[in-house]
């Protein structure tokens, strides 16, 4: 029953998040207008300080060096995340029968449980280019806000919780920052297509 809940409330939270991001796109995007692009009210991403897996702190610079595909969400999760970040590893590898190299990122929103062996051992499992980040509570927060995700844990039952969030994945480049987000109602192919449209323009 609890899982039931936490799922019904990622859900209504995603569509919330959604609504408030498609709105359209503006001019500069222009070279990327074939791609179909969804538009945010604002900038969406930025700058953050996080920990990788070997337990070294990395700057988003360090860590989106080309296209990159991030998802938040943590290990623990019982149903969404896993299938969340194996659709996005399965488009990575689509691409990469393309010729198209995209580094896939995972960020916790979980960092109490996530330490960076955990993220570390759920990214090598998932794709062995994954990068799994995890860091204090105050360097995820900062990251979520940057690409306004929500998450929120629930009281701890027999020491156990889960985490609503949101469920986004947000393409992004060094020489861009933020380019698109997709919904986790999308295939493989449908993701590794428009990843595909945005990287062959860039």
């Amino acid at each position: 029953m609890i899982r039931i809940a936490a799922i019904i409330a990622v859900i209504i939270a995603g569509a919330g998040l959604l609504t408030m991001l498609v709105l359209g796109r503006s001019g500069e995007d222009d070279q990327f207008a074939a791609c179909g692009a969804g538009a945010v009210a604002g900038d969406l991403g930025g700058p953050f300080t996080l920990v990788n897996g070997a337990g070294e702190t990395v700057t988003s610079e360090e860590v989106i060096t080309e296209p990159t595909l991030i998802y938040f969400g943590y290990t623990y999760c019982p149903d969404v995340c896993p299938l969340d970040v194996d659709r996005n590893a399965a488009a990575i590898e689509i691409l990469e029968e393309r010729g198209q190299i995209v580094t896939p990122v995972f960020i916790t929103i979980d960092p109490e449980r996530d330490t960076p062996e955990v993220v570390n051992d759920f990214a090598e499992v998932m794709h062995p280019r994954m990068i799994g980040l995890t860091g204090s509570p105050e360097q995820i927060a900062e990251a979520s806000k940057a690409y306004r995700t929500y998450y929120k844990a629930h009281p701890p039952v027999d020491g156990e919780y889960l985490v609503d969030h949101s469920t986004f994945s947000y393409l992004v480049t060094p020489e861009n920052g933020f380019l698109e987000f997709f919904r986790r109602e999308l295939t493989p192919e449908q993701v590794a297509d428009k990843i595909g449209c945005f990287v062959d323009r860039i």
